[in-house]
């Protein structure tokens, strides 16, 4: 990739959260951290409507933190490869990811992990050390699921006989044990082991996402295991691990999982560019073909007003949550009803809108 070509692809992806962020309703995930949480993510929320008293002012923080994310999955690609086009082709791909782009535009934590854990690891590859039990600290108060990261340390530790990281990792592990932190396990087996596929493949995009689990495995057989491999590794593991008996929620694995675009990418320049160039066409057409889905994915994300507005079957749309309360709020003001009882979630989405819950 060359690079007027990737910044053209970054000027899409700026614009693309912008628009995306200024335009979603408030999603119930986000509307619930706005209302009834008191955590780091309400709290940047609260600042950014102080700011921009709009919904964009909410995920202003957070397009922040996705901006610092990528600039530095980009210094992270420059010591993995030695050829530019490979940096450029890499953080292109990593930024049109589908989870990428919805985690950029929206108020979550994931974002914020993400660049936290992207940081640790270039300062890591740096070797400055000093630095890296801070964010360590911050990743254990920011993120109630971390000791996925904690656990991918110490696996690396012991792997390359890091004592410093294997004391520090173990420690961190010692308090979630401690403090009860952390993912809960139990429950039986229920069939969520085939829906966390769907939603990995949702977050990568379908056929991204098998090359991905393919690169994973390749690598864990016979390639070069490096500490981002060993915290995608991890995370992947343990939530499909866990999927078998209990319902996983992908944004508590996603941000550690996905950072590891770089490994794959390596992994596809291996097998291509050890072929004759003959030989080299079908892997073209395939990386072309992984490529439209990727683009279609990210055209279904970022039009999902449009597709919900003209979709026949409303209901059904993977947006409904976030517009239903949207354009019932609309219709509640223009009839001049001033409250309203709604289910769950909607309600504070109804509340952010100006219609609170009726008094009883």
């Amino acid at each position: 990739m060359k690079k007027k070509h990737f910044l053209w692809l970054l000027f899409l992806y700026v614009t693309a959260t912008l628009y995306l962020a200024a335009t979603t309703p408030i999603t119930p995930h986000e509307a619930r951290n706005f209302y009834a949480s008191q955590n780091f993510v309400s709290l940047l929320m609260h600042w950014g409507q102080m700011l921009v008293p709009t919904v964009f002012g909410i995920r202003l923080f957070f397009l922040i933190f996705a901006y610092l994310s990528l600039r530095i999955f980009y210094e992270l690609s420059q010591r993995y490869f030695a050829k530019r086009e490979d940096v450029y082709l890499s953080t292109a791909l990593f930024m049109f990811l589908p989870g990428i782009l919805t985690a950029s535009a929206l108020a979550n934590v994931g974002i914020i992990v993400l660049a936290l854990v992207l940081f640790f690891v270039l300062l890591y590859e740096r070797r400055y050390f000093v630095a890296l039990p801070l964010i360590m600290l911050a990743l254990f108060f920011v993120h109630e699921d971390s000791i996925i990261f904690f656990l991918a340390l110490l696996f690396y530790g012991i792997a390359k006989r890091d004592k410093l990281l294997l004391i520090t990792s173990a420690s961190f592990i010692i308090a979630f044990i401690y403090l009860s932190k952390g993912i809960e396990i139990g429950g039986r087996p229920s069939g969520h082991f085939i829906e966390i596929f769907g939603l990995y493949a949702t977050v990568f995009s379908p056929l991204l996402f098998l090359y991905f689990f393919y690169a994973m495995y390749r690598i864990l057989l016979r390639g070069n295991k490096t500490l981002m491999w060993y915290i995608s590794f991890t995370a992947l593991a343990v939530s499909l691990l866990l999927s078998i008996r209990q319902k996983i929620y992908i944004t508590d694995f996603a941000p550690y999982v996905m950072i590891s675009t770089i490994a794959m990418v390596d992994v596809f320049n291996h097998s291509f560019r050890v072929r004759l160039p003959q030989f080299q066409k079908w892997y073209r057409y395939a990386f072309y073909v992984v490529v439209l889905f990727l683009v279609l994915s990210d055209l279904a994300l970022i039009f999902n007003r449009q597709l919900y507005l003209y979709g026949k079957e409303r209901g059904s749309h993977f947006a409904n949550r976030i517009y239903d309360p949207y354009f019932l709020s609309q219709e509640l003001q223009k009839k001049g009803i001033k409250c309203y009882d709604a289910k769950g979630r909607a309600q504070y989405q109804l509340r952010y809108y100006g219609i609170p819950r009726c008094p009883m």
